[in-house]
Formats: C-alpha cells, structure tokens, sequence
C-alpha cells in the first residue's frame, strides 16, 4: 500500500494571506490562474479540504470543463476526483454544496475523530462515507487509508490548518504557491498557515522547480522535503 503524492495548492495576496475579513471571499487568482487550478483538479485523484472552507466558502469543489471531465472518463477514471474533508467536531451542513455535486459517481470522505464521527454520521446519512481516526486526526493515517481506497495523487486546496497540519506533518510533496497582487493587512485574516514548528525550521530550503506568469499572477512550484 502506498501513500498518496501530496499536493498542495492555495492562492495568497502579497502579505502572505489566503482571504480578508469580509463577508464575500476574496478572489486572489484570476480567470488564467483558475483554469489551471482545474487542469490540477482533473490530474488528481482526490481533492481535500477542510471543514472550515466547507462551512465558510460553501465551494462545489468540482473539475468544472466538460473536456476536462471526458478525459477522465476516456481514461477510464470517474469524471470528478474523490472529494475529502477532514473535521474534528464532525458539523458539517448537509445542505453545503460540497455534497451535492460532482458526487453521483462516489460519496465524499469525512475523515473525523471518534467522537465527530457520530455527530457526522447524523448530520449527513448517506451523503457521505465517514471515516474515524482516533481520538485525535493523523494525517498520516488519513493518507493510509486514502491509498487503500486508490487514491494516488491527492490535491488539498486549504484552509490554513489543511496546509500547516501536511507541512509541519512533513507530508508535503508538491507545493504550488499562486501569488495575487493585493496587499490585506489585516492581522485578522487568515494566512497561507499557521504558526507550527516545520521540519527543518525556518533554515529548510524548499526546492523551486518552476515559475509561471498567468496574467496578473506568478505561480510558483515547490518541493517541500527537498534542499537545494
């Protein structure tokens, strides 16, 4: 059995934050750098985010061209990747759009604690495959089980404790920073991650192995466990 690659993918302003404060999320991307996202998307076989990003951005998570989509199935994948979330408390909204599309070919995976798995389990019936992990998430346990479902190549698009748990978890294979050219300012919103104890420390080098410019946008490809 063998764990999924890593992918890690979020899009930040200039100072380092992934939103604001407002009510409406904020667009840090632009309309070259989405698409790309879903070329990402459709690469994969899975896509992760956490509950937070459920409840708050309410995405459908989904590869979104039609193309796109025909060539999974021509390759004889589903037409969308697994969908995965990962929650403590297990509250989690039914109604959310998360559930409810790009779904009919395989139901999203809830990985939760023991005690969120009851409450996840009654929230969302059949609407999901809920997955206890302990009294506590590993990660690396989480990523065990994916590979067993077959998942070889996995996509987390956030929030803030997704990336900072797989980084300072050492889990990372793939990181692709998108850069917006905003300024946030506010010590209120949230940022790429949080404060954790990383490997290395704050002396690891991460190996850049690409730049690309899309428009307004640089996108910038690392490999987390590797020094230069």
């Amino acid at each position: 059995m063998t764990r999924p690659f890593v992918l890690l993918s979020v899009a930040v302003s200039v100072d380092g934050y992934i939103d604001d404060t407002s009510p409406e999320r904020l667009l840090l991307s632009n309309a070259e750098d989405f698409d790309r996202v879903d070329q990402v998307r459709a690469e994969c076989d899975a896509v992760l985010i956490g509950a937070e990003t459920v409840r708050s951005d309410n995405p459908r998570l989904i590869v979104k061209s039609d193309a796109r989509q025909a060539e999974r199935v021509a390759a004889g994948r589903a037409s969308q990747p697994l969908k995965v979330t990962v929650t403590a408390s297990g509250n989690l909204d039914p109604e959310a759009k998360f559930w409810h599309h790009g779904t009919a070919e395989h139901r999203p995976v809830v990985y939760t604690t023991e005690t969120g798995a009851q409450e996840a389990s009654e929230r969302l019936g059949e609407l999901a495959v809920v997955v206890a992990l302990g009294e506590t998430v590993d990660f690396g346990v989480l990523l065990d089980d994916l590979g067993r479902r077959g998942v070889e190549r996995l996509m987390v698009e956030g929030g803030s404790h997704m990336h900072t748990a797989f980084l300072s978890a050492g889990l990372a294979d793939e990181l692709h920073l998108a850069i917006g050219p905003t300024l946030v300012g506010d010590s209120a919103a949230p940022r790429f991650v949080n404060p954790a104890r990383f490997p290395g420390g704050s002396t690891h080098r991460m190996r850049l192995v690409d730049v690309i410019q899309l428009g307004d946008i640089a996108v910038l490809r690392y490999h987390p466990k590797e020094n230069q």
